[in-house]
């Protein structure tokens, strides 16, 4: 069944509600962890039907922002979620009271379980109405995003394409380019401030009614992390003495390489002095290559592929009113992995396209090789590998877009995953000070901000770009206002992809039968556990990241040659 093809109807809520306290009731009740299990399968599948929905709604207002239908929906969800999720913890307060919980852990695994505890913390009656408003305030925020139109270049587009000219050769171009993304933030600025001004405020109500000191605290067991503020602060050091003096003789480089003296923000995204890698093909085409890539790649990619690419299971076509993001999800009544993005014309279709696609095949495969489909969903900084990895493992196909721009972005690739990496954890520490300091207004927290990309992207001169001088770049970052704390698991799993990738250079087939056995683990195993299964290094263990950067260092060094 095609996407377009599937039903939609809004879930009868107080039924969901209802079947899932009843089979809580049953679940007590039962003479053993057998019957237990049965009960379990039967709560999945009820809240299967809801996130079914739930995501289809998702899916339809992302293509369409403006679908006064889809908003109606969103809104329900925003509003009936925290019941939802009163009920889930309800019944997994059950779990985790089973007089037969070490059979349970047989089965489940004990990181299930600490993941259960983690999340009991992180809920309460008390905040559930703080819940339904938060959700409407990150609703509010993706609505104002998506409705940006930039008149340019003689054509009413919206984010994503104006992205496309950020890379033109005509550095005026570029400068006007990054000029014209600005000025619809600081058209919406008093209302993007408004609204994270509340966000925070809310977030910091939540965490004291729940009895924390502020919200990182819930945020940390809300993202299930297996590591603490202190293992990420050495991150965070490693990351100033190896990546940082590395990025900035990089950037050098591709001054002189691009002819400029005074180098400033709008030249960053222009790498190479003859025009960066860009997708010789239109966005069908390249769903049609991608199709070919994957059917060549292994037998678990073709299975995959095939279903999607058959069921049309894909949204990359850029157009005004839709969502500005990037995602991939899993339909769960259908087992149907979808993407979505938006395509602008450059390197970054390809990217962002093999990136979903490593979601994808997790989601796909975890479902075949996992009994219970809550332990199929790993640590997100594991489930960011997957996609992050496969941005490399899919090297030997990426000519069939670039044809002979493919070594060019091979070098973009790796590069970018350097320069990425201190912009992830700047997002992270960003979030650590501002809800660490409620209390602070626009002002304080962008230049928080702005002290951040001065320290860790030192190359970045915002000269002549008022928006991006006063430190207000974090707001066009969505994880910021509708994901919070979720996105140093990209920094994370960037060190794990690079590792994926020395693997690659030196054993092409090893470094896939790695892969899929990481891929594989699944929900099964925390982070540490599956990082050890794997025969790989933990960044946060001193020392670790230049280790893990050397070999790719010194195969972009080799490039010179």
């Amino acid at each position: 069944m095609k996407l377009k093809e599937i039903p939609y109807k809004r879930p009868d809520v107080d039924q969901i509600i209802g079947t899932i306290n009843a089979l809580k009731t049953e679940f007590e009740k039962a003479e053993s962890a057998a019957v237990q299990l049965e009960i379990f399968k039967k709560y999945e599948e009820a809240r299967g039907h809801y996130d079914t929905y739930s995501c289809l709604s998702n899916i339809r207002n992302s293509m369409d922002s403006f679908d006064p239908f889809y908003i109606a929906e969103q809104e329900f969800y925003d509003t009936v979620s925290p019941r939802v999720t009163q009920a889930v913890n309800s019944f997994n307060e059950a779990v985790l009271g089973s007089r037969f919980k070490a059979e349970l852990k047989e089965v489940l695994g004990s990181y299930y379980f600490d993941c259960m505890e983690m999340q009991q913390k992180t809920f309460s009656e008390d905040i559930m109405d703080l819940m339904a408003e938060e959700n409407r305030l990150c609703t509010e925020y993706e609505q104002l995003y998506a409705s940006a139109i930039v008149d340019f270049d003689g054509r009413k587009i919206n984010l994503s394409q104006l992205a496309a000219y950020m890379q033109n050769p005509d550095r005026e171009i570029r400068k006007a380019a990054v000029l014209a993304d600005a000025k619809f933030f600081e058209d919406n600025r008093e209302k993007f401030d408004i609204i994270y001004d509340k966000l925070v405020k809310n977030r910091d109500l939540q965490a004291k009614k729940l009895g924390f000191d502020n919200y990182m605290q819930v945020a940390y067991l809300k993202r299930k992390r297996a590591y603490s503020p202190e293992d990420v602060a050495n991150f965070r050091q490693q990351i100033l003495d190896v990546i940082v003096p590395k990025n900035v003789e990089y950037k050098k480089a591709q001054a002189e390489a691009i002819g400029v003296e005074d180098f400033r923000f709008y030249d960053d995204d222009f790498a190479f002095p003859d025009g960066n890698p860009k997708p010789k093909y239109s966005p069908d085409e390249i769903l049609k290559l991608c199709k070919q890539m994957f059917g060549e790649m292994s037998a678990e990619t073709k299975e995959l592929i095939d279903l999607m690419y058959d069921n049309e299971l894909f949204d990359i076509a850029p157009r005004n009113g839709k969502r500005a993001a990037g995602y991939c999800v899993t339909i769960h009544d259908y087992g149907y992995p979808f993407i979505f993005f938006n395509a602008n014309g450059t390197q970054g279709d390809i990217k962002t396209l093999t990136h979903e696609c490593g979601h994808a095949l997790a989601a796909y495969t975890t479902q075949k090789e996992i009994e219970y489909s809550s332990i199929r969903h790993a640590a997100m900084e594991a489930c960011e590998t997957h996609s992050m990895s496969m941005e490399f493992l899919s090297s030997p196909w990426h000519h069939l877009f670039f044809e002979e721009d493919a070594a060019k972005y091979s070098e973009h690739l790796a590069k970018s995953a350097l320069y990425f990496i201190p912009y992830g954890i700047i997002v992270d520490y960003f979030q650590e000070l501002v809800y660490t300091h409620p209390e602070w207004t626009p002002d304080e927290r962008n230049a928080a901000w702005l002290e951040l990309e001065n320290t860790y992207i030192p190359y970045n001169n915002f000269e002549g770009l008022p928006f991006y001088s006063r430190g207000g770049r974090w707001q066009k970052k969505i994880h910021i206002y509708a994901m919070p704390f979720y996105y140093i698991d990209y920094s994370v799993a960037q060190t794990l992809a690079l590792q994926f990738f020395s693997m690659y250079l030196t054993d092409e087939k090893s470094a896939w039968e790695k892969y899929m056995k990481f891929v594989k683990a699944g929900g099964k195993m925390n982070l540490f556990e599956t990082i050890d299964a794997c025969g790989m290094t933990s960044v946060f263990r001193d020392g670790a990241l230049a280790e893990i950067c050397k070999p790719v260092f010194e195969w972009i060094d080799n490039l010179k040659k």
